[in-house]
């Protein structure tokens, strides 16, 4: 004998339209709580910090680096400069886009082509300041100095490179061969890719008296820059500050005039000097725009790495040493002379003036360190 059942369609209505209101209520709530700048769970946030060089990138690298969620990489487009240097960065530029779309998947195979021989860690351009690679799972031991770094880190493999680098988070490149920001918009729209830009710039005067210390190491890039054209090096020096200044104006003005859709919201201009006056505050700044907590024990590590004694030594142009960072951004200002500062202030003007740099008139001015030069600036992102 078969049984027939009676439903009550009003009351079947009446539970599904309140198990809509419940859902709906649920996820109100969820996303009143969740921050929006936090990626969604399994989902990994990009970070490109996108500066010049001897802007102190370096160290902001290492505000990043040093975080535990954080996978960083410095410089790889330098493996495809140094690969091609014969020719200028207007060539480069699809290459260097390429292998960050690449290696921000996590797939550092494209680096394969760019080594003579089986390539791993250590093969890596300054992968020592990488605390990711020189720590647990990529390492051994958890180096505490580049040098252990070196003799314990360096062996690993890409593949397992590769595997360390799903574990995070967050994964950080530190960049200084981006000139504008077009070449970037296909790894911003990519919708597999939630990247944020954090465009450092430096006064101009204050590079150029850095860029001095170390004019070798720059010699390439520099040739690159300038699309191998032979000049005096007065007239290099002042075409690279140029294109360097021109490069920060373009970059800006596209992210903040009249930034595309896809661009706001993620990108962050960061200057040097408020890094060296107030770095506690910047840097929870920078970890919230990334979706990033601090903690008292990096706090520790900014505060004693900005607080050390001078402004570094000749040997130290590229390591990341205990100095007094409020002299190190002032330093330029009783080592440059007057005449070459004027000619800074003039290829330079208008990102001097878009950035908030003030101009000094005489070399009493320029010397006179109770002048501040750092204009109070808004920054909008």
């Amino acid at each position: 004998m078969s049984r027939h059942y009676r439903f009550n369609l009003k009351a079947v209505i009446s539970l599904v339209i309140l198990h809509g209101v419940v859902v709906v209520l649920f996820c109100s709530w969820y996303v009143q709580i969740r921050p929006c700048n936090v990626s969604p769970l399994g989902t990994k946030t990009h970070i490109l910090l996108l500066s010049s060089w001897r802007s102190g990138s370096s160290f902001l690298g290492q505000v990043l680096s040093q975080h535990p969620s954080v996978f960083y990489l410095s410089e790889p487009a330098w493996h495809v400069w140094t690969t091609g240097w014969k020719s200028g960065k207007q060539a480069h530029r699809i290459a260097v886009r390429d292998l960050l779309h690449e290696i921000y998947k996590c797939d550092f195979s494209v680096l394969g082509s760019y080594f003579s021989e089986k390539p791993t860690v250590s093969s890596l351009f300054m992968w020592t300041h990488s605390r990711a690679l020189c720590s647990p799972p990529a390492c051994s031991v958890t180096a505490t100095n580049d040098t252990q770094c070196r003799q314990a880190c360096g062996v690993q493999g890409l593949k397992q490179m590769e595997e360390t680098c799903r574990a995070y988070s967050h994964l950080a490149i530190k960049e200084v061969r981006f000139f504008e920001l077009e070449s970037l918009y296909p790894l911003l729209q990519d919708p597999n890719l939630d990247l944020r830009i954090i465009h450092l710039v430096r006064d101009p005067r204050a590079v150029m008296k850095s860029r001095e210390k170390s004019p070798r190491a720059l010699q390439r890039d520099n040739a690159i820059v300038l699309e191998h054209r032979n000049m005096a090096s007065i007239e290099m020096q002042n075409d690279i500050m140029q294109k360097i200044c021109q490069s920060h104006v373009r970059i800006n003005e596209r992210a903040i005039l009249d930034p595309p859709l896809f661009l706001e919201g993620r990108y962050k201009m960061i200057r040097y000097e408020d890094v060296a006056h107030n770095p506690l505050k910047v840097m929870n700044n920078i970890y919230k725009f990334v979706g990033l907590k601090t903690s008292k024990k990096l706090e520790e590590w900014i505060y004693r790495l900005t607080h050390g004694n001078g402004k570094g030594t000749f040997k130290e142009a590229f390591q990341i040493t205990s100095r007094n960072a409020t002299e190190v951004s002032q330093a330029w200002r009783t080592v440059l002379p007057y005449s070459k500062v004027r000619r800074i202030q003039e290829v330079c003007k208008e990102a001097m003036s878009l950035l908030g740099y003030r101009t000094v008139y005489s070399e009493e001015e320029q010397k006179r360190l109770e002048i501040d030069l750092v204009m109070p600036h808004k920054f909008t992102w």
